[in-house]
């Protein structure tokens, strides 16, 4: 079962999408349909690989495959030693998967035919990763909790086959005890060349050139207390930009917990302070929506917007912690013991 996995998440890396044409839409409800239930999984990493089928990875060591066509499962369990792993972060190139786990020691593996394959290692009583990205089929990047004053980002150059952890000289200077939420796998934008990294403490490490050069801006998000700051940001574009977040620990207020950028950026404004949506762990835009169309997903609810994240409805009150489309109407959804297939109507 473990091989034909690995077969399965090597041949469903393939396909690209076309811009369509915009036409104002509005949304009142979601189908969902639950396609794999497991009461003991909390599910916070998923990624939709370029055949439409879905990889996730999770905790209890497992993480699987799901074929949209067959509607059938793969599913398998990471061993190592007697350790025990706790996924938040995967991505994909057009020929592997990737899996990282979140705690000491992080263990970042990747697909080879013979199996998932270690090739990164940290050890490090702080080490703590968020979430990981590609910028092409040779370039990536993951990120996590600052460790010695820097945020940690490792960076592959040559399809993950190995990765190099960036000099705190060669960062700027994280705040005490700045890192990010490893909720939903969402702390990364990337647009071509151009990256954004949120962090717990409000701020968005940018840098133009895939990771070489990095500069630091702050935002009028929440961040007053360690559990408030930006859980998830997403880039429609070069210049469109939105992040999302709040304080999980009290999940129904929403004061300057929204924020969007239109100038790629370099400047952020609160939006709907003080309204819906409440905290949320994921944003994402819908695609070829002109980057009028969001979702926010958080565990006590779906929200929604037409108008570039300006004002918002709340459309479910199903709980999920991350969301990725794929179409405009459709999209898997993970949360605490579920995935779902998502149908916004």
């Amino acid at each position: 079962m473990k091989y034909l996995l690995f077969a399965f998440l090597l041949a469903s890396l393939i396909s690209c999408k076309k811009e369509k044409a915009f036409t104002p839409r509005d949304f009142n409800t979601v189908e969902v349909e639950t396609i794999l239930e497991d009461s003991l999984l909390s599910i916070r990493a998923i990624d939709i690989l370029n055949d439409s089928s879905l990889a996730f990875a999770a905790n209890n060591n497992t993480f699987g495959l799901y074929s949209p066509n067959k509607k059938t499962w793969n599913i398998s369990k990471q061993k190592r030693d007697i350790l025990s792993f706790n996924f938040r972060a995967v991505a994909h190139t057009s020929t592997d998967f990737f899996m990282l786990t979140v705690e000491n020691p992080a263990l970042l593996f990747k697909t080879t035919n013979s199996g998932m394959q270690l090739v990164y290692r940290e050890d490090h009583e702080n080490v703590f990763y968020d979430a990981m990205k590609f910028w092409n089929d040779n370039e990536g990047i993951a990120i996590g909790d600052s460790i010695e004053g820097c945020l940690s980002i490792i960076i592959t150059r040559d399809g993950g086959n190995t990765w190099a952890k960036l000099s705190c000289d060669q960062l700027p200077q994280a705040m005490e005890g700045e890192g990010a939420f490893a909720a939903s796998n969402t702390n990364i934008a990337i647009v071509e060349n151009k990256t954004w990294v949120a962090t717990t403490a409000g701020r968005i490490y940018y840098s133009e050139d895939k990771g070489k050069t990095w500069e630091v801006i702050d935002t009028p998000i929440i961040k007053d207390k360690d559990t408030q700051g930006i859980y998830s940001i997403d880039f429609y574009d070069e210049l469109q930009g939105f992040a999302i977040g709040g304080d999980y620990t009290k999940p129904d207020e929403n004061d300057a917990n929204k924020i969007k950028t239109e100038d790629g950026g370099k400047t952020w404004q609160l939006v709907a302070d003080g309204k819906t949506p409440n905290y949320r762990s994921c944003v994402q835009y819908i695609p070829n929506r002109n980057g009028q169309e969001l979702v926010a997903v958080g565990f006590n609810g779906i929200d929604y917007s037409n108008d570039g994240g300006n004002t918002w409805k709340t459309i479910s009150d199903e709980g999920f912690f991350t969301i990725r489309f794929i179409d405009e109407t459709t999209a898997y959804a993970a949360g605490s013991g579920r995935i779902s297939k998502l149908t916004l109507k």
